[in-house]
């Protein structure tokens, strides 16, 4: 028994601590995406730091004097108990400036770095599936290399072809400048490739930014990667060097282009010619160079790097790393020198261009071939789970998602390159950009017919289940019993959420399959080398528009994002859900938050557990619930038993169950939340409204209303899954099945000395419903769900020796105590 006087009483489900005088719950709050300020995460109208270096930051409460204040009084098991609330404050990492702004612009790259993240997990033993995603792995990073060589290429069209060349051509009139421009040596070589240079520079750049960690290094486990949530989630120690890898191709794409393109060099007299062909030469050779690294580096997730792969890792070391680096930038300075006139067209760069591209669709197709029998393969190790918590499309998820990356970054040039030679009024592009027009506008008009069919089919299901007054919320009716505007108000939210949870990733698979349908014509009239015939003009002049509109709104989101954060946060959205990875598959990515988040997260807990009276609660909303998860496995594996039962999670509005899991099966799998959930005891507690799109259950599925009661199987505290008992409701209207806490939206209220929301919450504001503290004194292991016990009979024994009465009077015969009524 610890010294803080915390007892143990046995309930129906397990034990519930009594707080003893010194007993403390650290609530630690960890943000969703975008838009959170301090003030709002504690609850309170001012907040003040009090650990943290600024990007990560950890905020309680303030008073007037901007100290420090005590979060509110926690009541647990009918006695109040001291509350610290914290919160952890990351939204400074991903959103602000700039130069954060501008990852919007790399939103394919994203893409396709989280595409590596949903490849099928590897089961054990497999051979086959082993080498599969060995081979899936290489293709991803070709693909994300083929990405940042198609968009040097773009710009090299942009800046050396359409500007350089034809508009600062002798006699004309796009632009107005000086005549020595276009007669000047070496001048509209230097206007033309600088901008390609900044571009690497700025690559290089913003793939190097990365977090410094305060904190002390804990010794990773002997027993290797454990089975729980974000167990992969780590450094890759092989990302310095792909960072330099995709400079050097971007570097030997422009040398390369400018000096003739993939037809061959540029032809000269003498040594110029020479000097013409041996540079060309060496840019042929530093892109292959790239490719072959970038297809032989391996990942945490499949090797290791004391295997496999060490000669190749010391032949991409610190030292061969510069030399790469240089000799790049030197063959481009002399690239630069060799162009003492640029012709009127650049002769390369139409085939150039349309080589990438088709290199591109090429490995994205054969990444979808070998995703169907990798998919397979991996298909044991959830075909025993309930459908609804399988794996988004088979585990072939990362096929249209790669797919999706290449031809946004194909189109965001293509309309950036439009968009400049309207406002230029001269200049021609390469003729592949009138195949790109079509294709966008193939795909313009499919979106929108799919979009209507959408609309449609939408409205009669939700139409036709009004007119046969079809109740598609039971549990909306369970949950507001007794009030009937409320129940009208949230079956309508139910309906709507439940919707948009089981069809968003639809949405990308029909985005996808509609550009890829939209290529195929495009492809077949280059290939077999036919102009677009009359009749598709009205199409083309479509996907100008629909291709400029993608730039243009690019672009806008760019500066909202940098100027006006709140009115970006779509965006901010996007990046923040792409930037929870690390680069395994592109280096130029935003930086990795979880890798600096999950470790201070994890530190904090354990400053607070050094106090023996202290129990922590991580509470996490939304991205900050996949955060808080991965934390709290990360403190079970870590900490000592004694330790780890002072440690409770709470979830809100989360998407462990409907998104990561059936997104990311590798790295979020079923099982690790079951693993979680049995290490915990108890202790995680989810809470989720029904009339959130964006969060649902999490640690129950199966759920129907059966006579009156919520019924359903999920996690249970031993470890285990299966059926559980009848929902239970709470003292706040609440229904909680499993660890999930269903609450009322529109809320129950308002209750005297309680913040109160009013109307349909949604997403929003979790804290404000009453049943969150009681989740929080349950995670802390202070409450439980169970009803109160029964008081149990006390057991009979011998009648004790009754003494003579001193008095003559006579007295009523003995009679046995009533027994004590069960289950009062």
């Amino acid at each position: 028994m610890d010294h803080y006087d915390e007892a143990d009483v046995r309930f129906a489900g397990g034990f519930v601590l009594i707080p003893g005088p010194d007993t403390r719950v650290v609530e630690l709050r960890v943000h969703g995406v975008q838009g959170t300020t301090p003030q709002s995460l504690v609850d309170a109208v001012a907040a003040v730091d009090v650990a943290g270096d600024g990007l990560g930051r950890v905020v309680r409460p303030a008073d007037r004097l901007r100290r420090p204040a005590p979060g509110p009084v926690l009541q647990a098991a009918g006695r109040p108990v001291t509350r610290v609330v914290e919160g952890y404050v990351w939204g400074g990492m991903t959103s602000g400036g700039w130069a954060k702004a501008t990852w919007a612009l790399l939103f394919p790259f994203s893409l396709a770095n989280v595409a590596h993240w949903m490849l099928p997990p590897t089961p054990t033993g497999s051979v086959p599936a082993h080498l599969l995603g060995i081979g899936l792995r290489a293709l991803l990073r070709l693909a994300a290399l083929l990405l940042t060589v198609l968009l040097v290429a773009q710009l090299e069209v942009i800046s050396l072809d359409l500007v350089a060349a034809q508009c600062l051509a002798p006699g004309a009139a796009c632009l107005w400048g000086p005549s020595w421009l276009s007669t000047t040596p070496w001048v509209r070589a230097v206007v033309g490739l600088a901008p390609i240079a900044l571009a690497v520079l700025v690559l290089h750049r913003m793939s190097s930014v990365d977090w410094r960690i305060e904190r002390k290094e804990v010794p990773a486990s002997e027993n290797g990667p454990s089975g729980l949530p974000g167990a992969h989630v780590a450094t890759d120690p092989d990302t310095p060097a792909l960072r330099v890898l995709h400079i050097v191709a971007g570097l030997g794409t422009a040398v390369v282009i400018a000096l003739g393109g993939p037809p061959g060099p540029l032809l000269a007299p003498g040594w110029h010619g020479v000097a013409i062909t041996v540079c060309w030469t060496l840019g042929v050779a530093l892109v292959g160079v790239a490719a072959l690294g970038a297809m032989l580096l391996d990942d945490p997730t499949g090797g290791a790097p004391h295997r496999g792969g060490r000669w190749l890792r010391a032949a991409l070391g610190r030292g061969p790393r510069r030399v790469l680096q240089v000799v790049s930038w030197l063959s481009l300075l002399v690239a630069t020198g060799l162009l003492v006139r640029l012709p009127v067209r650049l002769p390369g760069a139409d085939l150039a261009v349309q080589m990438v591209a088709a290199l591109v669709a090429l490995v994205c197709v054969l990444i979808a071939l070998l995703l169907v029998p990798a998919a397979l393969l991996a298909r044991r190790t959830w075909s025993a789970q309930p459908r609804d918590l399988r794996p988004w499309a088979g585990g072939w998820m990362a096929a249209p998602v790669v797919a999706l990356a290449a031809l946004l970054g194909g189109g965001f040039g293509a309309g950036v390159a439009l968009t400049v030679q309207r406002v230029l009024g001269h200049g021609v592009l390469p003729r592949g950009y009138d195949y790109i027009a079509l294709l966008w506008g193939v795909a313009g008009v499919l979106a929108f017919l799919a979009g209507v069919a959408m609309a449609v089919t939408t409205g009669m299901m939700r139409w036709s289940s009004l007119r046969r007054n079809k109740e598609w919320a039971r549990e909306a009716s369970l949950l507001h019993a007794g009030r009937a505007r409320d129940v009208k108000r949230a079956a309508r939210a139910w309906w709507w959420a439940r919707w948009q949870r089981r069809h968003s990733h639809h949405v990308v698979l029909i985005m996808s399959s509609v550009l890829a349908v939209g290529a195929v014509p495009a492809a077949v009239l280059r290939l077999r080398e036919v102009d677009p015939p009359g009749w598709t003009r009205p199409i083309s002049g479509f996907g100008v528009v629909v291709l400029a509109v993608l730039a243009l709104s690019l672009l806008r989101a760019v500066y909202l994002a940098a100027r006006q954060p709140d009115k970006a946060r779509q965006v901010g959205v996007l990046a923040d859900l792409a930037a929870f990875w690390p680069r395994e598959a592109h280096p130029v990515v935003p930086p990795c938050y979880a890798l600096k988040v999950v470790p201070e997260l994890v530190a904090r807990v354990r400053e607070h557990l050094a106090d023996p009276g202290t129990r922590v609660v991580l509470a996490g909303h939304s991205q900050g619930s996949l955060l808080a998860a991965v934390a709290a496995a990360r403190l079970l594996e870590e900490l000592p038993a004694a330790q780890a039962e002072r440690v409770g999670l709470v979830t809100a509005g989360s998407q462990l169950q409907w998104a990561y899991p059936r997104a990311f099966p590798a790295v979020v799998p079923h099982s690790s939340l079951e693993s979680l959930a049995g290490g915990l005891a108890g202790r995680w507690r989810a809470l989720c409204r029904g009339t959130d799109a964006l969060g649902g259950a999490v640690m129950t599925w199966n759920r129907q209303v059966f006579d009156g009661m919520l019924l359903g199987a999920g996690f249970r505290p031993d470890g285990t899954s299966g059926a559980l008992p009848p929902a239970l409701r709470g003292p706040t209207g609440a229904l909680v099945l499993g660890g999930d806490h269903w609450l009322p939206d529109p809320q129950r209220g308002p209750f005297p000395g309680r913040r109160w929301a009013a109307g349909v919450n949604r997403h929003a504001d979790y804290t404000s419903d009453p049943e969150w503290d009681r989740a929080v004194a349950i995670a802390a292991g202070l409450e439980t769900t169970d009803p109160p016990p029964p008081v149990l009979p006390i057991a009979r024994q011998a009648p004790p020796m009754r003494l003579p009465s001193p008095s003559p009077s006579p007295s009523p015969s003995p009679s046995p105590s009533p027994e004590p009524k069960r289950g009062g």
